[in-house]
């Protein structure tokens, strides 16, 4: 089992950046991944990162956010440049055990979220 604590989220305009930040309480074995939940609409994958450093986007995500991760910190990143009103939402970290890792797979482990404001 692993644990989850998600930071970084915040209100910021239009135009801006946030790197959102996920703390895992074990190694880098998992599978992880970042998803996000606006209000009044069904919660989506964004992106994952596996065990080997190799990332999937949803298809929906723009080249603007990137997912990376720090082995050495067992820690998760999500940046997101040039924020827009639509990528209001709570954001979620994941953890997979096995099998193959994209954001469109269910997940076993989450954290309590983070909020992301983007004000027009």
């Amino acid at each position: 089992q692993v644990r989850l604590v998600e930071s970084g989220g915040d209100s910021v305009q239009a135009g801006g950046s946030l790197r959102l930040s996920c703390a895992a309480s074990r190694d880098d074995r998992y599978c992880m991944g970042w998803f996000r939940q606006a209000p009044g609409k069904e919660r989506e994958g964004v992106a994952t990162v596996d065990s080997d450093g190799s990332t999937s986007y949803a298809d929906s995500v723009p080249a603007r956010i990137t997912i990376s991760k720090d082995n050495t910190k067992n820690t998760l990143y999500l940046q997101m440049n040039s924020l827009k009103p639509e990528d209001t939402a709570m954001y979620y970290c994941a953890a997979r055990g096995s099998g193959h890792c994209h954001p469109g797979r269910v997940f076993d482990y989450w954290g309590q979220g983070t909020q992301v404001t983007a004000a027009s």
